[in-house]
């Protein structure tokens, strides 16, 4: 057994040196590599076993010199005793997932385990007899905001469909899992073709509706629509279960948005254009020794996919233009942006990278890098795993 959080502290690995946890993690096969297939049959995904095998690294022959540069306008500061695991290797060591559930509940700390909220749709999930079928659930609360519904229903963001679903309370939480979770993606489903993408190809994927969750699902109470963003950041701000945690989130917060705003990238909790990169803040992801914690979502329109028979690639952007008409005033307005997500391939996630020991001077690059093209900056020390469905691989 691997070493845990140092919440738990199990047995002596616990209290082992750096170095000698390090050669353990080396020497120990984390619990998934045993089955992982040395080839690679179509539609099946394998385990990237060091970091530059699942997503690019920056540099500067590539991307100048800057990336090798953290940013030097950076005032934000963490406490000066913020002080962090910087020794022991990241790489490999998380648990795979299969799904994401993120709830809104408009609050950016909660009981130590979100679980144990009485009432909660986390404590109905968790605690339900109905569990998923399609793998393992990660499961956080965030600070997303509660909509104002006359039956005190609330939203969950699934990933990685990339949906909101509204209407959620805890007495339809079994039809939440069997209708929406169960016949959603998962992160290691690869991804569904475009329509548009050469059809030699078909006999060597999954058909996309096998793998893609409609846009629309009848179920009682419950309804989907696609989540806007093209990108999103999960910030672990959870300080009951780690004062770093609410200390970190919301200066890299500030430092994020400082960037993205002259971008026009920015959305805040109420924000819903189209395109862009949301930020939120979620409870306890495992780690703290490692805050701070950064998730990625990247929307299959934001990574390079292979090209059609005509030489273009399908972006979010272009078919926005598509759908774009003048008001009355001669302001652009969005015809149909559910239309949009649909024809990018239902607007999944391709990827997920999961950072840690971010501090605001990293920001910078995490946004230039990592967000917008899917490299990472420093991965010998910040990366923790994630996956990529475009390539067909993951970290576990």
């Amino acid at each position: 057994m691997r070493p845990k959080d140092s919440t738990s502290k199990p047995f002596n690995a616990y209290k082992m040196s750096a170095t000698l946890k390090n050669l353990y993690y080396k020497l120990s096969p984390t619990p998934s590599s045993s089955s992982v297939p040395t080839l690679k049959n179509p539609g099946e995904f394998t385990k990237a076993r060091t970091a530059d095998a699942l997503f690019p690294t920056t540099t500067p022959a590539v991307d100048g010199d800057d990336c090798s540069h953290d940013c030097s306008s950076c005032t934000i500061k963490y406490p000066s005793k913020f002080s962090i695991d910087e020794t022991e290797e990241l790489y490999g060591h998380i648990k795979g997932w299969s799904t994401h559930l993120v709830v809104a509940t408009g609050k950016t700390d909660w009981v130590r385990d979100v679980a144990d909220e009485p009432g909660s749709i986390m404590e109905a999930v968790d605690k339900g007899a109905v569990k998923p079928s399609n793998g393992k659930l990660m499961l956080s609360a965030s600070d997303m905001p509660v909509p104002d519904h006359s039956d005190h229903s609330t939203t969950v963001l699934l990933l990685p469909s990339f949906q909101f679903i509204d209407h959620v309370t805890p007495a339809n939480t079994p039809d939440l899992i069997r209708n929406y979770v169960d016949k959603g993606p998962t992160n290691t489903s690869p991804l569904p073709r475009l329509p548009s993408e050469n059809p030699a190809d078909a006999s060597s994927e999954p058909a996309s509706s096998e793998l893609s969750m409609p846009q629309t699902i009848s179920a009682p109470a419950l309804q989907a629509r696609p989540c806007p963003h093209k990108y999103l950041i999960f910030l672990c701000s959870q300080k009951t279960r780690d004062a770093r945690c609410g200390q970190s989130a919301p200066l890299l917060r500030r430092e994020f948005e400082r960037h993205l705003r002259p971008m026009g990238l920015y959305r805040d909790l109420h924000d819903e254009r189209p395109g862009g990169v949301g930020i939120y803040f979620i409870s306890h992801v495992g780690g703290h020794k490692f805050s701070a914690n950064v998730m990625i979502y990247r929307k299959a329109s934001a990574v390079e996919r292979p090209k059609q028979l005509n030489g273009n690639v399908s972006s979010i952007d272009e078919t926005l233009k598509k759908l774009k008409v003048e008001d009355t005033k001669g302001q652009e307005v969005v015809l149909d942006v559910n239309k949009a997500q649909e024809e990018e391939g239902n607007g999944e996630a391709a990827q997920c990278i999961w950072l840690a020991r971010i501090r605001p001077e990293d920001c910078e690059n995490v946004i230039r890098y990592t967000v917008m093209q899917g490299k990472v900056v420093k991965p010998g020390s910040q990366l923790r795993g994630g996956f990529d469905r475009r390539k067909q691989v993951a970290s576990w």
